[in-house]
């Protein structure tokens, strides 16, 4: 089969190969999936990098999380072939390929109100931003809901759920065409961050009041914007860093403003709470058929164009999620 295999740690572009390796097989307890399609996502730019928290060994392949269909199942593993699941291929050996092994009891079944590429990337950002506003945040209906990169994979998510649960949502977004975007999504309010001041459009569009929870998934300049416009007994949900700096929070300023600073890191439900996952995966599929959400999918690209497509998430130049279709034709 052919995968995508990273021989060294740099940018995306450079250091992922598309190799011919030998089919993987499935063990006891395990699924030998046909991938469908590969969503992107930051973690894989920052595997490439050897910055993420795992690092695996090289050569690997990335790609976190698709939809494929079981091909076979192993001794054990208790899934019938044909069944289109959702899974997350454990390292080294991820989705960017044409064939996966995962473990059965992991996978989730994809929901039927999404196609292939949509369905791969409601795992992940969806299930982060469901625990993120519910779990951790717990918003309410009428509250404010701010979204830092609202038109990105990870902030669409939480735009779509903020506005499911019946919260005001602000969009904050870099440019025009992704302010465009923020609006179809649904936002009551789009903030441009490069022609306005955020700080200030927050505070107007809120009657000088703040945001009650802030989703922030870029760190850097927008977790300092944050903390100077969110409410009195706000939350900020702290999910990532894209901007590739990480804040050191003025606790002091957090005691003064009466504000919460929450983490979120949603891979430590599934050895915690692994139940939980499933009972979010339930909720995300009924609101899926109810096209409450839909993964807003900004290209969907053939295997051999999944470097670029790491690259072009690494590079913040994306609107929405960019899939690879590893059933599609592209250029040889």
């Amino acid at each position: 089969m052919k995968a995508w295999r990273v021989h060294a740690n740099g940018e995306p572009r450079e250091v992922m190969r598309l190799d011919e390796v030998p089919d993987p097989q499935p063990g006891p307890g395990q699924l030998l999936l046909r991938v469908k399609a590969a969503n992107v996502n930051f973690p894989d730019a920052l595997l490439c990098r050897g910055q993420y928290q795992v690092r695996p060994p090289l050569p690997f392949t990335p790609g976190v999380e698709i939809c494929g269909e079981v091909l076979a199942a192993g001794d054990g593993a208790d899934v019938a072939v044909g069944t289109r699941v959702l899974a997350q291929p454990p390292l080294p050996n991820g989705g960017f390929a044409e064939l996966a092994v995962v473990d059965a009891k992991s996978v989730l079944p994809a929901p039927d109100a999404l196609d292939d590429a949509e369905a791969a990337a409601l795992h992940i950002g969806y299930q982060t931003g469901w625990f993120a506003l519910h779990r951790r945040a717990h918003l309410q209906a009428g509250e404010t809901l701010l979204v830092h990169a609202a038109a990105g994979g990870v902030g669409s998510a939480a735009v779509q759920l903020g506005r499911a649960a019946g919260a005001r949502v602000i969009g904050v977004v870099g440019g025009p065409e992704k302010a465009a975007v923020a609006r179809e999504l649904g936002c009551d309010v789009v903030i441009d961050r490069r022609a306005e001041d955020v700080i200030k459009a927050v505070k107007e569009a809120t009657g000088g009041r703040g945001a009650d929870v802030i989703y922030d998934p870029v760190g850097g300049d927008a977790y300092a914007q944050s903390a100077k416009c969110v409410a009195f007994e706000g939350r900020i949900v702290v999910i990532g860093f894209a901007s590739g700096t990480i804040p050191s929070p003025a606790l002091n300023h957090a005691l003064v403003k009466n504000y919460a600073i929450l983490g979120l890191h949603w891979g430590l439900y599934a050895t915690k709470e692994p139940a939980a996952i499933g009972a979010c995966h339930e909720e995300l599929t009924k609101l899926a058929a109810q096209g409450v959400i839909k993964p807003l999918i900004g290209d969907r690209v053939a295997l051999d164009g999944a470097a670029d497509a790491v690259q072009r998430v690494a590079d913040g130049v994306t609107t929405g999620r960019l899939v690879v279709l590893p059933g599609e034709a592209g250029a040889r």
